[in-house]
């Protein structure tokens, strides 16, 4: 059993950690706290950029559909006419240099998510662990908005507008922030947001809006044939999944229809041509974070089945509103809330 799924059942499966982790969550806290509060009374600086900054995160180690909901984010922003980029941090990737991307680029040196995002919304990103100098290429790259996926407790860089996205299946697990527990901050946090996005069910938060995640078709790793998703319905298939919940994948294909063989994997493992081959014929389904790292391994059996954010009726319009609304609010104060 890898570390992270070791984490991952104590985390959600296990109604209180183990007594020996519970000391160093005491310290995290402690140390979150003070780094937060130094930003608050700009003891310490945020860096406030010449343009709108929009922070798409979470308060939980693993994936919730950020990444979907800054796909589905940045169209929006685009179809309304603004010129939007991504930031990110680049996790999985060698390299932590501050970079512009393209869709070409080795996963394996700027990440899998940055290389997704590009092949996806086909607009600037740019990665670093220095957010602030990235999201700064961006703006130079031509963006008057940047949209940053993940980054909420990157208080380094000064935010206009923050959405916070909760997994509604696994929601906050046992409550205890880190190791102890899946928190990197306390709920208590959830009230500077600006938007509340539960992915996957609304009955956890009032006022939350409600998002779900839809797959309707798969692509094939080689050729990038497209067939509907209810092709592989009544039939065995393998599934990898190399993100923070795999079962939610897993989950997906089995509404329709697939009969699954799951094989759960770390969060931006990198894959060899041994994860994914199998003693036999059945199709490999994956998702589109791990297709982007099998370059030149696929053979016919293997597809992608990427996935897209969908909201219940108004509530797109009413978080693009938000959104925009921020955006607004800055360009009339070009400084700014503060500067920090």
């Amino acid at each position: 059993m890898s570390a992270q799924a070791w984490f991952n059942r104590i985390w959600y499966e296990r109604a209180a950690p183990p007594w020996w982790l519970v000391p160093f969550s005491i310290a995290y806290g402690a140390v979150s706290g003070s780094r937060r509060y130094l930003y608050a009374k700009r003891l310490r600086r945020a860096r406030r950029l010449a343009q709108p900054v929009v922070i798409v995160g979470n308060l939980t180690v693993g994936g919730t559909g950020k990444t979907p909901l800054v796909c589905w984010l940045v169209a929006r922003l685009a179809e309304r006419g603004f010129r939007p980029g991504i930031v990110t941090r680049g996790h999985g990737g060698s390299s932590g240099s501050v970079r512009l991307i393209d869709a070409a680029d080795d996963p394996r040196v700027v990440g899998d998510e940055p290389v997704l995002l590009a092949q996806r919304t086909r607009l600037p990103v740019a990665v670093g662990r220095d957010r602030p100098a990235a999201a700064q290429l961006l703006i130079a790259a031509g963006c008057d908005v940047i949209v940053s996926d993940d980054g909420l407790q990157h208080y380094a860089l000064a935010r206009d507008c923050e959405v916070v996205v909760i997994d509604g299946d696994r929601r906050f697990g046992n409550g205890w922030l880190l190791p102890a527990g899946p928190l990197r901050e306390t709920r208590s946090r959830l009230a500077l947001a600006d938007a509340i996005v539960v992915n996957g069910g609304r009955a956890l938060l009032e006022g939350a809006l409600s998002m779900r995640l839809e797959a309707r078709s798969a692509v094939a790793l080689d050729g990038g044939r497209v067939v509907p998703l209810g092709d592989f319905a009544g039939r065995e298939a393998h599934a990898l999944a190399g993100i923070g919940n795999p079962e939610r994948f897993f989950n997906m294909l089995r509404a329709h229809g697939i009969e699954v063989s799951g094989h759960p994997l770390d969060d931006h493992a990198r894959l060899t041509r041994r994860d994914i081959e199998f003693d036999d014929a059945k199709p490999v389904l994956m998702t589109e974070k791990d297709a982007v790292k099998c370059r030149g391994q696929a053979d016919g059996r293997h597809w992608y089945v990427p996935v897209s954010a969908a909201f219940e009726a108004g509530e797109a319009g009413a978080l693009l509103d938000i959104v925009t609304g921020r955006i607004a609010a800055r360009r009339a104060n070009p400084r700014g809330i503060s500067d920090g």
